[in-house]
This record gives structure tokens, sequence and C-alpha cells, in this order.
């Protein structure tokens, strides 16, 4: 006898086909087409929004781009008088470019970001459809100036020193390079007085001729003598040129961590006297790199900049030129990382009577006014639990700073910048701006006026003219305009705060949901990744549309997160990176995971995706390998998967040097039988940025050991996440494998629809 089916039955069949229909209603080819669409959509909608500032030359007037109904708008500000208007008429423009190029182009889609006044603001300078024009903003007559000049990768061989002499400061003599050796000679062609100050040169060790730096006297010199190190060289095989049928070959120098690097000594000449003064490196050995020399103006000395291998040492030499005594000025010797790529400043006050310096040695980025007679200092100038983010401007005359930081105001998002003047004494610590959003602020060339950007996630930008003495608003610039875009559905993301690994740190991140978030259904995670040291990277201004937004459409929850080990707040939260790039703020990352989970029941922790691009990328992968009870699919983008593969300069200042086993207990290669979850790689062939061979001993490492992953190889393209179809190849991997959805299949797919959905 068959049984009726019960109501409780009944009910639990509908929950599961509703839950079904609601898992089906994820990933489909109209959620692509809709996330695809954000983009156009969202930005055409947010109005008013200003771009870059930049003020015309030494004027007080500065142009921007914002964007206006159907396109974009040039404009110009008058400081002086304070007057906006069209920074020219752009219905001319346009037709006067069509008729110059044989192209098409829209008043209010101009094909340019950038353009340059010239000839006093008669005219502008801009680059479209590959070359360089100029139009006369009288007459709106375009010229073209020329194709544009694209960079290139660097060549086989670095590029020749220049061959032009050095001509001494009088203009009566010049130094140049013969047969390895430092000359001098008459700047007057009817004397044959060539003299060589230098015997010791050779072809293994030779004066360098772009190293000469003569003194204000005209009487003495100085060069570097170079050993050079060994010269690395990445191949390259471009399998699909466009221009034949043959793949190219082709060839780059670059260093990579425990490279033998070139050797710089400096020497001291007497162009009069023929004599020379050799300097001891006792205070500058093992040197990573040595920066230009310097005169001081009234030739008591000549300085340089010493940056140690593995820069924990880092120091401005002042050398004597008639003894070659060299005494350290100043001295950074941290027992960690000096962080000179992203935190070095120097002025040199009074031709080096005093130099203000950014140091952490106080356990904070803060400025130090140094005496630089006596390499004392003299008192330090900005100081507590709060971070200078770098300098705008110092006027020498009313001795003070103008500079930015973040941090000061409490209870605040401490990655907000604001900008800020204080006295060289440290007295006098003056905000220039409210608080409440993230500044970026732009100075005119004399520090009289800066034009003050400022927005939050949540709310739209507004630019306003400031006076920089005191930070009086002047004048109203921008107010963006986003009625339309959030009626539209656009949501701003969730800024997110959690306890990291001590416990005690907060850690920021973001939360981006889709638009038609239910919170009554469980959506799954992905996390975007940058862990790289030298910055910190979740946004904090107001963004129309990002990348993220497509991606949490197809019906993900996306977030991006700075943990322990990124820049931009304490030394101690800085060097958790110290020779564990593989840690990329993982335990905090978890826990912030954690916690919204704990707060949101919709957030689902269960099914974590994460991917990333270049450093990214290494830390992504290193997510499924370390943690893979936690991430458990992966996009890895061009990652430099094992540091002793990558560029020098990065991989040691975080790494360390000499090479310790620091580096493969970080490596995705040397760990990569870890893998447990999905994976898969992306890498360009002809990516300059990272070597592709670092993607390829991982792909080696993961067949050894018998693993299952995806390889993208994108031909002819350099360092990158793939573009559209690598997009869509991503997307698809995480509908795939979060969603538990097969993605449509394309190549059934008729060709408009797949632009659509593709693009």
């Amino acid at each position: 006898m068959k049984r009726k089916p019960s109501l409780a039955s009944s009910v639990i069949l509908l929950v599961i086909l509703s839950s079904t229909l609601w898992l089906s209603a994820q990933g489909r080819q109209a959620d692509y087409e809709r996330a695809n669409g954000l983009r156009e959509k969202f930005q055409a909608l947010a109005l008013d929004i200003p771009g870059r500032v930049v003020w015309i030359e030494k004027t007080h007037r500065f142009w921007y781009r914002k964007s206006v109904k159907d396109g974009f708008e040039f404009e110009v500000v008058d400081a002086d008088k304070l007057a906006k208007q069209p920074a020219f008429d752009h219905e001319k423009l346009a037709a006067a470019l069509n008729t110059a190029s044989g192209k098409e182009f829209k008043a209010a889609k101009l094909p340019f970001m950038m353009i340059r006044f010239t000839d006093g603001e008669k005219a502008v300078e801009f680059e479209a459809a590959d070359f360089r024009w100029a139009c006369d903003l009288a007459t709106y007559a375009v010229t073209k100036l020329g194709p544009v000049e694209r960079r290139r990768p660097q060549p086989l061989d670095e590029p020749p020193e220049s061959k032009e002499p050095k001509a001494s400061p009088d203009g009566k003599r010049e130094a140049f390079i013969k047969n390895f050796n430092v000359w001098v000679r008459s700047k007057d062609k009817d004397k044959k007085d060539e003299t060589a100050l230098s015997l010791d040169g050779s072809e293994g060790n030779a004066y360098a001729l772009n190293s000469i730096r003569w003194a204000p006297d005209s009487r003495r010199l100085a060069a570097y003598r170079v050993r050079p190190g060994y010269k690395r060289l990445v191949q390259y095989v471009e399998s699909s040129p466009e221009e034949q049928l043959q793949p190219k070959a082709s060839t780059i120098v670059y260093a990579k961590p425990g490279d033998a690097l070139d050797v710089e000594q400096p020497v001291f000449f007497d162009a009069e006297a023929k004599t020379r003064v050799d300097v001891g490196n006792g205070l500058f050995p093992d040197a990573f790199e040595l920066s230009d020399m310097a005169w001081w103006k009234d030739g008591r000395g000549l300085t340089f900049e010493y940056n140690q291998r593995g820069h924990q040492v880092y120091r401005v030499i002042e050398v004597d030129p008639a003894s070659g005594k060299a005494r350290a000025v100043i001295s950074e010797e941290p027992k960690t990382f000096f962080c000179y790529s992203g935190k070095k400043y120097r002025f040199d006050v009074t031709d080096g009577k005093e130099i203000i310096w950014m140091s952490e040695r106080d356990g904070w980025n803060h400025l130090y006014l140094y005496d630089g007679a006596t390499g004392a200092v003299k008192n330090q100038i900005t100081k507590g639990a709060w971070v200078v983010r770098g300098v705008d401007k110092v006027d020498e005359d009313k001795r003070q700073i103008y500079f930015r930081a973040s941090g000061l105001i409490p209870g605040e998002d401490p990655y907000f910048v604001y900008p800020y003047r204080i006295n060289f004494d440290g007295t006098g610590l003056t905000p220039l701006t409210d608080g409440g959003a993230n500044h970026a602020v732009v100075y005119s060339a004399d520090t009289k006026f800066f034009v003050d950007t400022f927005s939050r996630m949540d709310t739209p930008p507004v630019c306003v003219l400031r006076q920089a003495s005191d930070g009086k608003t002047l004048m109203p610039v921008e107010k963006a305009e986003i009625a339309g875009l959030v009626k539209a559905g656009w949501r701003a993301p969730e800024v997110f705060t959690a306890k990291g690994r001590d416990g005690r740190t907060d850690i920021w991140g973001i939360i981006v949901r889709p638009m038609n978030f239910d919170k009554s259904k469980k959506y799954p995670v992905i996390e975007n990744i940058y862990a790289g040291p030298q910055d910190s990277f979740v946004p904090k201004s107001f963004m129309p549309y990002n990348g993220m937004m497509s991606l949490a459409e197809l019906g993900f929850i996306v977030v991006q997160i700075d943990g322990m080990g990124t820049s931009n707040r304490s030394k101690a939260f800085h060097d958790v990176c110290w020779k564990n790039l593989g840690d990329a703020g993982f335990p905090d990352r978890i826990l912030w995971h954690k916690a919204v989970a704990a707060r949101y029941p919709y957030y689902d922790i269960s099914r974590v995706g994460i991917y990333g691009t270049s450093a990214g990328g290494q830390s992504a992968m290193g997510g499924v390998l370390f943690h893979p009870e936690f991430y458990k699919a992966c996009v890895a983008s061009c990652g430099c998967h094992d540091n002793r593969m990558d560029k020098i300069w990065w991989n040691e200042q975080w790494m360390g040097w000499p090479l310790g086993p620091e580096y493969a207990a970080a490596s995705n290669v040397d760990n990569a039988w870890r893998l447990r979850g999905k994976l898969l790689l992306f890498v360009g062939e002809l990516d300059t940025n990272v070597d592709p061979s670092s993607t390829m001993q991982v792909v080696n490492a993961l067949i050894k050991a018998n693993k299952t992953f995806g390889l993208l190889v994108l031909p002819g393209q350099n360092h990158t996440s793939g573009g559209d179809y690598g997009e869509r190849v991503r997307r698809d991997f995480f509908v795939r494998n979060l969603l538990g959805v097969e993605p449509p299949d394309w190549n059934k797919i008729d060709e408009k629809k797949k632009d659509a959905v593709m693009r």
C-alpha cells in the first residue's frame, strides 16, 4: 500500500527543490551578461567624478578630467580668480581631430586622459590613435607631432653609456673616458692637452662616464670605478608573433636574489695637480647600490647614499675630497629591513647644514632633523603612534614641512590620508583638512594653494581648492552626483574590521556583495589578495566600479584585506613579512573571515576561494598550499612562486641576503606537494616582470607530485591577469568549483552573445 507524502516531507522536498533552483540561478549566462555590463553601467551613472589634478607649470591654474553624462570633460580652474571653465571647446577639438586622424571621435569621449598645455596655454598636446597631436586653441587646427613612444622590454644589453664628455661648471674643461680611464682636456679645440687622471681602469674594472661629477670649483672631480657583476639573462620565446609565422627569441638582463652585483668604488681627482685620492670602503662594504654622487654647493665635500646588501644598513655618506676620508652623516641599522623603496626621504637644508630624514627607528614612520656637520639628531620632527605617508613640500625660509600622514585621528580608519604642516623643530602640527575621509592633495608650485579631493567607500568625492597656509576652503571644484548610480542598484562595499593574530591589532578589509544580495541565502567567499610589503592595498576612496563587483554578481561575496606584513602601519606590523613572505598575513586574514562569518550567517567560509596576480599570485597559491583547511580554490596569475626566481631588489629587501632557508620555506615550488584544493595557474609567455619559468617550475613540481591542476599560458602577453579572456576563465573556475555550477558552454554561444558575455 502506497503512503501519501506527509506535509512535513512535502515541505522538506520543497526546500530542497527551491535550494536547487537557487543554486542553478547563479553562474548562468544571464549572470555573466549582467556582471560584464556593470562597469559601463555604473561608470556612466557616476557624474562629476574628478580625475587627476595637474597644475599648469608654475601658474596658479590647474586642469582635471571629470565624468559627465555620456562621457568626460576637461576643466581648467584659475585659483587667483576662483573661476572654472572648460579646458577647451570639446566639439571643435573632436571635429578637428577627426579630420586630421581620419577617425571618428565624439566630443564627450575624446580618446585621451592626459593633456599638456603649451605655448602659454595657447595650445594643448595629447596622444590619440597611436600619435601625438597638438591643437591650437585659437584656430582649433590639429597637427600631428609624431608617433607615440611605447615602452619596450629591456634589451639584451643594457643601454650604452652616454659618450658625451662631462663639462666642468666653468666650461673650460671636460672629462671623458678613454681606454677605460678618466681623462681631461680643454674645451678649446685648438689645444691638444689630453691628460689621463687614472691608469688603473680596465675592461673588468672600468671608470663609468655617467658617474663623473665635477666639483663647483671646476678643479676636482669624482667618478666610480665599476667592477661588473654577473649579468643574468632571461630567455623568451614568443610563440605567435603577429608579423611572422615562426616564433621569435629574445633575451633581457634580469638580476635575481643572490646574484653577484656591480662593485662601485669612488675615486677623487684633481684636474690641475693631476693627482688622485682613493676612498676606503669601510663604511660601505657589500653594497647593493651606491647612489649618484653629489657635491655640496660650497665644494666642502661630496655625498652619496649607501644601501647595504640585505638592506639592514642604509647610510648617507660624506667624503672629504682632500683626504678621501668618509663619514656616515646618517646611518640606519634596523634589526630587520630599511624600507628604502617606499619610506626613504631626504631633504638637504641650506646646502646640507641640516638634513630632514625619514625613519622608522621609534617603531613608526617619522621625520627627523639632523645636524649635517655632526651627524647628530637635532630633534624628532614628527612623533606618535601614527605614520608619515610622504612629504609634499619643504619651505626652507619658513622652516616648515607640508606632509601627508595617517592614523592621527582616534577611532578612524588608520589608513585614511590627511595633509598636515609642521615646523622643523616639531612644533605647530597643523591639520589642513577636516576628518572623516581619505584625502588626495596636489599643491601649486609655490605652495600657495592645494587641491583637495576626498571621499570614502560610501561617500562620493568632493573636490575643493584650499589655501595652503591654513587649509581654508577657497572654492568648491566638484561634488560627485551618484543618485542615478544608487537607483541602479549600486551598493558601497562594507568596511569591516576584526582583531589580528595578536588579539589587539585591528585588521581592515572590505566586503563586496552582489546587487541582488539576499541575506537569507548562503554565499561562497572569494578573496582578492595582494600582500606585497611595499604598500597597503585595500581601497579607501570611493569607487563607482571595481572588478570585484562583477565577480560578486555571479553569486559570490568578494573581499579584500590588508593583513600584517603590509605597509602603512607600525614597524612591528610591517616586520611580520621579514624573511617570511609566505606568511602573507594569512593568520590575520583567516581570523578576519571567521569574524565576518560570525556576524553574517550568509557568509559561507566552508567555500572560500582566493586569487591574485604577481606577488598576489604567489600569495594566492600559498593560501591553498599552506592553509588548505580554509582556502579551497585558487587562481594564481603570473606569480613569483619562488622568491629566488624573481627580481633582486624586491625579494632581497623582504627575504634578506645572503639567501637562507627562508626562501625554500616560502617557495610554492618546494611546497607544491602540499596542494589539496583546486588550482588554476596563469602565465604570460613574455612576462618581463616575473620570469615565466617561476610558474613553469611550479607546474613541474606539481606534475612530479602527481597533482591535478589547470594551466593557462597566454601567448604574446607580458605580466598580466589574462585580460578579458583571463577574467572569463577565472570566473568560470570559481563558478564551477565554489558554486558547483557548470558555466555556459562558450563554444556553443553565437558570437554576438559571446562578445556581450566576455567583454
